[in-house]
């Protein structure tokens, strides 16, 4: 089931709003497979570092078609519901062609992969990130211009405003709209866990389906460079070097935020909170200060990962 939040409090969508949306979801996902098909199709002499750039471009070009076509249409899709079909749509691919090349080991290694990815995927939509209830002394008007706002509560954890919630969270990170849910203090460690385990299992499905791929064998009769199943599994395979690409970059980023104590929101919008700035003293013929970054948290990497490694609830 989906929620919406307010005020703290995770409150269910509409049964039919949330099985329209997830319709929407698991359309677009078959559609976004399928187009990716192309690429190995088409260009199915052309070497992997090729077909990754052209790969990506189709890919956005799809995303950003459909979803033009939805706002032209007034239609909605859930971005957590797209990466569970897009999970599940693998996972098949996986189940009934790529399966059959793959090690007895390996398959039940890769199995159980996927289905604790599934279950940390739904743990960390339904987990509380640390909501806070706190009454704004901003108007409405002025939350709505911003994305947070935030202060401090009496043990000194920074609590932000989260305007797709419209909730405050206790050490919000950033809104997530992949999983439909804040980052927090509460679930912040389960968002990195979560993303290493989505590196692990797509790691995982692209050495299997690469043992599939490089198989000499005809299938039925068929050669595998012209066989739609060995096409399919290309282009998953495809679809996973891109999402472990991007995926890897975003870890090594918060791990970098985690040594260094920096939130997500804090490095893109410092200049929107006071105690992340520092008056700079204006040279001769200025008019005014000039303002730069601080970050008042930084304690040193070894005392911030042990700070993020210690669970507050």
């Amino acid at each position: 089931m989906m929620f919406a939040q307010s005020d703290g409090r995770q409150e269910p969508l509409p049964c039919s709003s949330s099985i329209a949306r997830c319709t929407v979801s698991c359309i677009s996902v078959f559609l976004t497979q399928l187009a990716l098909c192309a690429v190995p199709l088409f260009f199915t002499a052309s070497p992997l570092l090729f077909q990754l750039p052209l790969s990506a471009l189709l890919l956005l070009l799809v995303l950003g078609f459909g979803g033009w076509f939805r706002r032209l249409l007034g239609i909605h899709a859930s971005a957590p519901a797209f990466v569970f079909f897009s999970i599940i749509f693998t996972w098949g691919v996986y189940i009934f062609i790529i399966r059959k090349a793959i090690s007895r080991f390996m398959d039940i290694a890769f199995n159980a992969e996927v289905v604790i990815l599934i279950i940390g995927l739904f743990r960390i939509m339904s987990k509380d990130p640390g909501f806070v209830v706190h009454q704004s002394s901003c108007s409405s008007n002025e939350v709505d211009d911003i994305s947070v706002v935030g202060f401090e509560d009496q043990n000194e954890h920074r609590v932000r405003y989260c305007k797709s919630c419209r909730a405050y969270v206790k050490g919000f990170d950033h809104h997530c709209p992949a999983f439909g849910n804040c980052i927090g203090q509460s679930n912040h460690a389960l968002f990195m866990v979560l993303l290493l385990g989505f590196l692990t299992t797509e790691a995982s499905y692209i050495v299997c389906a690469s043992q599939f791929t490089r198989q000499p064998l005809v299938l039925e009769g068929i050669q595998l460079e012209a066989n739609p199943s060995a096409i399919l599994a290309k282009s998953t395979m495809i679809f996973s070097v891109l999402q472990v690409l991007w995926q890897g970059l975003f870890l090594a980023w918060h791990v970098y935020c985690v040594c260094f104590n920096i939130r997500t929101d804090e490095w893109v919008n410092w200049k929107k909170y006071p105690e992340f700035q520092m008056s700079a003293s204006s040279q001769s013929g200025e008019n005014h200060v000039r303002m730069r970054f601080i970050n008042p948290y930084d304690k040193g990497i070894v005392d911030n990962v042990k700070e993020f490694l210690t669970l507050n609830v």
